[in-house]
């Protein structure tokens, strides 16, 4: 087969990965332009560019795969296939008919629940016990279109957005290699259903900042979700402390939501609107990430409270 591929950030890598290492002859890649990165705000190709590059195949660069034109420009290569992997816009109907077989996605969720942006994210928050991947033939609705295979995993108390994103990433590609061993004609199409749809929205920045007065799970969840952006945080006499690491204990104390319980050996301890819960890694002003009873040393924390 005559494969193009589509895909921007470091998720869509190992599924790039299998389409290379599959047989199939992968004519281009589609990815997102250049973007300013870093503290210089240098233009800097996608992951999926510099793949590309590396491995000297043509790379179509688009804010977006819509019209006469981008059709075209596809219908060029001559695709049976394209597998789509976190392009970064939807792709117009056009385009999707152009490839023989269609156009197949990858993504971070047991569709239909978690259709969107963050589904990583979303998954963490609402205290899913499992998510997984899948992957779907391509529809012009987002993350609607039916379902050719799916694969789970389960989900820890420790589980972070950024550790699940990896494992995601990885599964993908597994998924996406076990079906190229055979014709995109033979591949299941089962249709979702939609009344088990939800819906995963960006994240933003505000969705970052603790609220102690939440439960204790609910907060240790916020904490776990929120990496590697927009990262949990809280004010703490008038510093901005970034929370990279917590778990939830059994003490439940008086203290009001937000208050510095203790501090010591084992980390930083504050109240919630239930359970204390214990913050073991922080980031204050001007410090590197560091285990919470090491930030704490020196630091008179018990009593005060986190805003």
């Amino acid at each position: 087969m005559r494969i193009v591929f589509a895909g921007t950030p470091d998720f869509a890598l190992p599924s790039l990965a299998a389409v290379r290492a599959s047989g199939h002859e992968l004519v281009a890649v589609v990815t997102q332009p250049d973007r300013p990165a870093g503290r210089g705000q240098q233009l800097t190709p996608s992951p999926v560019k510099k793949a590309a590059v590396e491995a000297d195949v043509p790379v179509i660069e688009a804010d977006r795969m819509k019209g006469r034109e981008a059709a075209e420009r596809l219908a060029s290569f001559q695709p049976d296939l394209m597998v789509v992997v976190a392009y970064g816009a939807i792709l117009g109907r056009r385009v999707l008919d152009v490839p023989r077989c269609g156009c197949v996605n990858i993504h971070g969720s047991l569709l239909p629940r978690w259709r969107g942006a963050a589904p990583i994210a979303r998954a963490l928050l609402s205290g899913d016990e499992t998510t997984g991947v899948t992957l779907t033939w391509m529809r012009p609705k987002l993350d609607s279109g039916p379902i050719v295979d799916t694969r789970a995993i389960s989900l820890d108390e420790d589980t972070t957005a950024a550790a699940l994103h990896d494992k995601l990433a990885t599964l993908g590609g597994h998924l996406v290699s076990g079906y190229l061993v055979t014709d995109c004609d033979d591949w299941p199409a089962v249709e979702q259903d939609e009344a088990k749809a939800t819906y995963a929205p960006p994240l933003t920045k505000a969705e970052g900042i603790i609220d102690w007065s939440a439960g204790a799970s609910a907060i240790v969840r916020r904490i776990r979700a929120m990496q590697p952006w927009p990262v949990a945080h809280s004010a703490l006499v008038g510093d901005n402390v970034r929370v990279f690491g917590a778990h939830g204990t059994d003490a439940a104390s008086t203290q009001s939501p937000g208050t510095v319980v203790a501090a010591g050996a084992e980390g930083i301890r504050v109240a919630t609107g239930d359970k204390d819960i214990c913050l073991t890694a922080v980031q204050f002003p001007g410090k590197k990430r560091m285990p919470a009873a090491e930030a704490a040393r020196g630091r008179a924390l018990a009593g005060q409270r986190f805003d």
